[in-house]
């Protein structure tokens, strides 16, 4: 699923790590970076974000664009 927008953090290079995104018209803040691994041309961010979801975001370096690959509903206690 592609997002509607990502918000980074753009230090030595650009689109170095995620900070906010846009899915399904509702903004997330990125809360917790919990890893981070390269692809050919890919780059992916398993986040946990201000709902306490797990999210892991791809970023296609070659198209310039952002997807969604993963989501884990927060386990109720």
């Amino acid at each position: 699923m592609k997002l509607q927008r990502v918000e980074c953090h753009s230090g030595y290079k650009a689109n170095e790590r995620p900070l906010r995104f846009k899915l399904d018209d509702r903004n997330f803040d990125v809360k917790v970076l919990l890893d981070q691994w390269y692809g050919i041309n890919y780059i992916y961010f398993k986040v946990r974000a201000d709902d306490d979801n797990i999210y892991i975001l791809k970023y296609d370096e070659h198209k310039d664009e952002w997807s969604l690959e993963f989501f884990k509903a927060k386990e109720k206690t």
